[in-house]
């Protein structure tokens, strides 16, 4: 591998890092560590499946499918990526992902060093550098890959590091059972909102590597694919190590807000140096993602569009949508997230692992379409089940779908769906 190859990886595969790892991957894994205790690891392997594996899979999706999220959701319906697209660049763009980047800085960041600070200033510095550097584009995977995410990475080493060599306590038995445990990793990975931002975050990658010369499909996806293993891997060492330190933090009160968790552990890491780690990787870290996601959002809009909204007009007011709606704080904006999360994700996660695993075989349009169907009625029923209190008769209905209650019964009735379609596809043939 010659070194301009291995330098365009490193670049890529830190900046796709950086992109991915905002202010709910730095906030969600110390708190499933205290309420799973010493069921740590099954909640880590499932907090990997849908905070690591399935984003990378999004990326995957994407480069089988051809350059963006639209020639993705061109494999089953035009209209498909216009309709999700939207929905997906409205939940990791100004109402949920970006106005949490902000909040976290200010709660973990900045007010423990000025506790009488209005968190409006804060945000106001927050989206000015967000605005600075996501309105030239082309810059904005150079600037993350090669300056924010190294040393993102290396406070983060230095905590986990001495996080696990002398841990502050020892595993508190779990009250929750494995399955439980499991549950609580997989559908808290919803949070970080990965899947959504992969599908989306492709479409910049791979026209980075594009601008670095690898125009060809081989060379393209080669180098996306590398970069995606790159990203990968540091983002299973951050969360694997962040679960750990929150099982071993001694903190056995699981309504502790995540904020305060984070400062807690950070503290008792490496005392009073820790709350300045930790101000400095929030910082990083929720910068990288708000600079990637503001530019993500004014970029897929436009197009759109067909430009009638410039990108510099969208990004202006993506930013002060977000700046508008971070300051209501943290654990407000996780909570209101949720409910269009669990709606969104089964549907995305079903367009992207039949893409992947049944994409270069079946090229028919129907099967897909047929497993969309049954997670978006899945999905429906998830919603009302979270907004409105269903009668006993209803939910015992409901739970009778296999792991419904588990927040995850699209699985079942995606895979009936695809293979009806299977059937239709081939009795119409």
């Amino acid at each position: 591998m010659n070194i301009k190859k291995l330098t365009s990886i490193l670049t890529l595969g830190f900046a796709l890092f950086a992109m991915f790892f905002g202010a709910g991957n730095l906030l969600l894994p110390p708190l499933i560590g205290v309420e799973v205790g010493s069921n740590y690891f099954i909640a880590m392997l499932a907090f990997g499946l849908t905070g690591i594996l399935l984003p990378f899979t999004g990326i995957l999706s994407v480069v089988f499918s051809g350059d963006s999220f639209n020639d993705l959701g061109n494999r089953v319906n035009k209209n498909l990526a216009a309709i999700l697209g939207t929905i997906i660049m409205i939940c990791i763009g100004p109402l949920i992902a970006i106005p949490r980047t902000a909040a976290t800085t200010f709660e973990v960041g900045i007010k423990p060093f000025f506790p009488e600070m209005n968190p409006l200033w804060g945000s106001l510095l927050f989206f000015s550098v967000t605005l600075i550097l996501a309105i030239r584009p082309s810059k904005v995977v150079d600037v993350i890959g090669n300056y924010l995410t190294p040393v993102l990475l290396i406070l983060l080493t230095i905590l986990i590091a001495v996080g696990i060599i002398n841990p502050t306590a020892d595993f508190i038995p779990s009250k929750l059972t494995i399955i439980e445990s499991f549950s609580k990793g997989f559908v808290e990975g919803y949070q970080t909102l990965d899947v959504l931002a992969s599908v989306i975050f492709a479409g910049i990658i791979i026209s980075a590597a594009q601008s670095k010369g690898y125009k060809d499909s081989k060379s393209k996806s080669q180098i996306v694919i590398l970069s995606g293993i790159l990203s990968t891997t540091c983002l299973l060492f951050v969360y694997g190590g962040l679960i750990y330190l929150g099982a071993t933090s001694g903190v056995t009160d699981s309504s502790i807000s995540r904020a305060e968790l984070l400062i807690e552990i950070s503290r008792n890491t490496l005392g009073d140096y820790g709350l300045i780690a930790i101000a400095l990787c929030m910082a990083f870290a929720c910068l990288t993602t708000a600079i990637a996601l503001t530019s993500a959002v004014g970029t897929f809009f436009c197009k759109l569009t067909n430009g009638k909204l410039s990108y510099t007009i969208l990004v202006i007011l993506c930013t002060l949508i977000s700046f508008g709606l971070s300051v209501k704080g943290v654990d407000e904006i996780i909570n209101f997230a949720y409910p269009p999360l669990a709606f969104v994700y089964p549907i995305t996660i079903t367009l992207v692992i039949y893409i992947v695993v049944f994409g270069k075989f079946v090229k028919s349009k129907t099967p897909y379409i047929f497993a969309l169907i049954a997670s978006t009625i899945i999905a429906i029923l998830g919603l009302l089940k979270l907004l409105i209190e269903l009668e006993d008769s209803t939910m015992k209905n409901l739970n009778k779908i296999p792991f419904f209650e588990y927040d995850l019964g699209w699985i079942a009735p995606s895979i009936i769906g695809f293979v009806i379609g299977l059937l239709i596809d081939r009795l119409r043939k």
